[in-house]
């Protein structure tokens, strides 16, 4: 077969492009997942800085090819300097120039559609990589508790084999971490990049053994050029409530892009749900901004109310009565309907950040203060410095999300 090649200009185009080509050439889980980290890590720079990169593959030969194999060449022909290729996940061949190549055996050819007629989308192939790390992390649980009992049972070299074992526990909760945080990183979308509208993100882990949680956003543009933002607290910790969470934005997002009204979404992503998930207990908060004249429209599902600063200094929390996903007669009661003006920052967030110190009033009194402080930074700066003000002293740990919006001059 020809080469295929692709220009591509974003992070995220490059990431989806090769989880589908992979998907369709049958690769095993984890060389997808480790092809798409690897190429992204390669072409980072070049993208993050603005500049194409052009994608060759070359799909395995149908039975009785010559190699049986996916190549990907990734070319950075902009590149100011060849780019490094130390220790990534999925090691490459360096090629003259600014270029790298992947040879991935493939078992299954070309001939035969991995995905049928109705092929997986992105989001179910990030949640197969997710199931993926899922099990693999259960399979090392799993040895690592064989390994105590062996440690339990032994009667000589006690000190010795604990030693060892303590040491594997390290490298396993560091591969763990790894994995999980490139995975979280997938699953965080970047922010919405669109005129008179800046927007950053600060997400923190209760735990930072333990980096995924039930802590969640979503943010797109929908089809009338509006800014659509979702924030979403699933109950409990780990990997069940991040795919609670998952469950929310997902069945949001799609509401939301049918049209359904803006006050309907909570009650109808709860009616959704609950067919499949009747554990489910989520907060949730949905915004619509409109970036031309910055109206604000909210609507609440027993979420933290968000707060609002004026470019003045001036700063009020927007609270909407509503009960959550997973509670009794769930739903916003209302819709709240604001402006936001040039220079005004709107701040979204979960409870981690103002119940720090258990204390909700007290945690949304010094959230104002600490937004008026940072307001005026760079928007990159602002939710983890607000974050860092807000945690100086922490007596209630937990999975914390910051998000701010300001609309800027046009």
């Amino acid at each position: 077969m020809k080469p295929q090649i692709t220009t591509l200009h974003s992070l995220a185009g490059l990431r989806s492009a090769l989880r589908r080509l992979a998907h369709r050439a049958g690769l095993p889980v984890e060389l997808r997942y480790r092809l798409a980290l690897s190429a992204a890590r390669v072409a980072g720079a070049e993208l993050t800085a603005g500049r194409p990169v052009l994608l060759e593959t070359v799909p395995p030969q149908p039975a009785g090819g010559a190699d049986g194999r996916l190549t990907v060449r990734l070319h950075l022909p902009h590149a100011p300097r060849r780019p490094s290729l130390e220790g990534l996940p999925l090691p490459a061949e360096r090629l003259p120039g600014t270029a790298a190549v992947w040879r991935v055996p493939a078992p299954v050819p070309p001939a035969t559609d991995a995905g049928g007629d109705n092929p997986p989308g992105l989001v179910e192939l990030l949640e197969e990589e997710l199931s993926a790390a899922v099990d693999r992390m259960d399979a090392l649980s799993e040895d690592h508790q064989r390994l105590k009992h062996e440690l339990a049972e032994t009667n000589s070299g006690v000190l010795a084999l604990y030693v060892q074992l303590e040491e594997r526990d390290e490298q396993l909760r560091q591969a763990h971490g790894r994995i999980l945080r490139q995975l979280e990183d997938a699953l965080r979308p970047p922010p919405v990049r669109v005129p008179g509208l800046e927007m950053a993100v600060h997400y923190e882990p209760a735990e930072k053994h333990a980096p995924t949680g039930g802590d969640l956003y979503d943010w797109f543009v929908l089809p009338d050029g509006t800014v659509h933002i979702t924030v979403v607290d699933a109950l409990g910790h780990g990997l069940t409530s991040t795919r609670s969470a998952l469950n929310v934005t997902h069945a949001v997002r799609t509401l939301a892009l049918e049209g359904h009204p803006l006050e309907s979404i909570v009650a109808r992503t709860d009616e959704v749900l609950a067919t499949f998930d009747h554990e489910l207990m989520a907060t949730v908060q949905l915004v619509r901004l409109d970036p031309d004249s910055g109206e604000l429209v909210l609507a609440n599902g027993s979420h933290p109310p968000a707060l609002l600063v004026r470019e003045d200094g001036e700063s009020r929390l927007l609270e909407v009565r509503g009960r959550g996903i997973g509670f009794p007669l769930p739903g916003s009661e209302r819709l709240l309907r604001d402006r936001l003006g040039p220079g005004d920052l709107l701040v979204l967030y979960t409870d981690g950040l103002t119940e720090s110190r258990r204390d909700p009033r007290e945690g949304e009194q010094r959230l104002a203060r600490a937004a008026r402080r940072h307001r005026n930074r760079p928007i990159e700066e602002v939710p983890a410095a607000i974050a860092d003000d807000m945690h100086t002293v922490i007596l209630h740990p937990d999975d914390t999300v910051a998000l701010t919006v300001r609309r800027v001059r046009g």
